[in-house]
């Protein structure tokens, strides 16, 4: 992986980036209009849902909406949420509650539903029993959601869901944010309403970037944009974001490692009406009292997580090409955040699961070019339910299956290519130390938002000599090392190591990669260097 690495400079970077949005219909950068979005009217059955739901509130029938509990679904029910108040209509919005409900529209849910229609957002394409009570209860049901649909649908009134066969949506690639904020899109026309839609796209961004979107073509324009309005916007939520984050241009990597897992943590260990109840605050005082809790409840995960990552660690077994571990003592909240860090660790894709009374419930992370989805769906036999995406899914099953359900998605991913486990991420090249400075950060600005399919750049150093280690933070648990790249080179830079301790190796050599991003401290911008992987240490 460390062999025929190019020396670059910023030229030679710009003309690289570049490279990655190059003949997207000849924009630059990929980068298009809010004009350019495909019409909403694309989507299928989208015409018909709008239809009913602008029926439904010409008729003053009851609407429920039932979300998810992830940012994605938070987002998506604030977006809707907000849309009524100012039509103004009442909608009861519901979050199903991980622990109690389960996920989606499900049949626990609709107890306690009394409504004409129900539409949900983020969740509905695999609610074939729930859609059969909505049928019962003389209820209509419009389902939207983005995620992968099975072979048998649900029965009902309108599906809007882009990943259909049968849709001919031109961007499949959207979060279920997108879907629902694109039906608003047509609920306004029918009802000829003046409310400017634009508005919603500082939480749309939120969920495109936390749901790992790719940012390119339409999802790299709605985040730019949806940027620009969270930056100026007097949304409560979107002040109190600012102020948190206290800085004068906030990046798609801000609120995916800062905001992302905040708004998540309330879903993940307690309720998500926490971060619905933050995003649509209707005052300061109440937004940032939300906030407060979701900070909370962001500390606890950390704990909850870090516990459970060192236990599944040490159950994992590192033969398998998919690890699959379970325990009863594991918080369901964050299977998910485990998953994701023993792919990191193993290089495997990985599934954790929390067991009681006999059921496991889970999620699955995957790696490079290995659809978790696909190897699951292979072996559902031994599932109750499962669903998601190429790179991530949930699934539960009984505690006596998992077993037998390891050893069939482990022979199922050994006929796969090994190259297909590659991590997708790659090295793009070696930057001298004096090409490192504010033209270089400006540069890399300019081709923001970074995320999935548009990765920050990854840089090399190789065998560069180790002047000094010094550990800092409040607990001493980060590390900055200073190092001189070239031996020929009188310059030396800094890299940061967050959350791990490194001592001085007897080599006193250090090869690493490293990404490059900008630090703001009382009015200086310097470009900081945080190493995203340290090799042959």
């Amino acid at each position: 992986m460390l062999n025929n690495i190019n020396i670059l400079n910023k030229a030679a970077l710009f003309e690289l980036l570049s490279l990655r949005f190059d003949g997207e219909n000849g924009v630059p950068f990929g980068y298009k209009k809010l004009s350019q979005i495909p019409n909403p009217a694309l989507l299928q059955d989208a015409d018909k849902a709008a239809k009913k739901i602008a029926d439904a509130i010409k008729q003053n029938k009851k609407i429920t909406l039932v979300g998810d509990y992830d940012v994605d679904g938070v987002s998506s029910t604030a977006i809707m949420v907000d849309f009524f108040r100012q039509i103004p209509y009442p909608l009861e919005a519901i979050i199903p509650n991980r622990f109690n409900d389960g996920y989606g529209v499900s049949p626990t849910v609709l107890q306690r539903v009394d409504a004409d229609l129900v539409i949900t957002v983020d969740n509905g394409i695999s609610a074939v029993e729930a859609a059969e009570i909505c049928k019962q209860k003389g209820i209509e049901l419009i389902i939207t959601d983005h995620h992968t649909p099975s072979e048998v649908l649900p029965e009902a009134y309108a599906i809007v869901d882009p990943k259909l066969s049968t849709c001919s949506y031109p961007f499949k690639e959207i979060c279920g944010a997108q879907v629902a904020w694109l039906l608003l899109g047509l609920v306004k026309k029918e009802l000829k309403l003046s409310i400017d839609m634009k508005q919603f796209l500082d939480i749309l961004a939120i969920a495109i970037i936390a749901d790992i979107m790719p940012l390119i073509d339409i999802n790299r324009t709605l985040v730019i944009e949806g940027l620009k309005v969270l930056m100026s916007s007097s949304r409560p939520a979107c002040v109190v974001i600012r102020d948190f984050l206290n800085k004068s241009i906030i990046t798609s990597e801000d609120i995916g490692f800062q905001i992302a897992p905040r708004i998540n943590a309330a879903g993940r260990l307690e309720d998500a009406g926490i971060a619905l109840e933050f995003f649509t605050a209707a005052d300061m005082h109440q937004a940032y009292k939300q906030f407060e809790k979701l900070n909370s409840l962001n500390e606890l995960r950390r704990e909850t997580e870090a516990d459970t990552t060192a236990q599944a660690l040490s159950c994992g077994n590192e033969n398998d090409t998919v690890i699959v571990v379970a325990n009863e003592d594991w918080h369901e909240g964050v299977v998910g955040i485990v998953a994701a860090r023993l792919v990191d660790h193993f290089c495997k894709p990985a599934i954790v699961l929390s067991c009681e009374n006999g059921v496991a419930k889970g999620s699955a992370r995957s790696i490079g070019n290995v659809s978790i989805y696909k190897l699951i769906k292979e072996n559902e036999k031994y599932l109750t339910k499962f669903g998601g995406h190429k790179m991530a899914a949930g699934l539960g099953l009984l505690e006596e299956d998992i077993d037998a359900f390891r050893a069939a998605i482990n022979k199922s991913a050994s006929a796969l290519h090994p190259d297909d486990f590659m991590p997708s991420e790659e090295i793009i090249g070696v930057m001298p130390s004096d090409e490192i400075d504010l033209e270089l950060l400006n540069i890399l600005d300019s081709f923001e938002p970074y995320g999935e399919a548009n990765s920050r750049p990854l840089f090399l150093i190789q065998d560069a000599n180790i002047i000094e280690i010094k550990l800092f933070g409040k607990d001493k648990s980060h590390t900055k090392i200073i190092v001189r790249q070239f031996t020929h080179e009188r310059k030396t830079i800094e890299l940061i190591l967050f959350k791990k301790v490194l001592q001085m190796p007897k080599n006193k050599k250090l090869t690493c990669s490293y990404r490059v991003t900008k630090n703001e401290f009382n009015n200086r911008v310097s470009a900081q260097l945080i190493i995203n992987k340290i090799y042959n240490y």
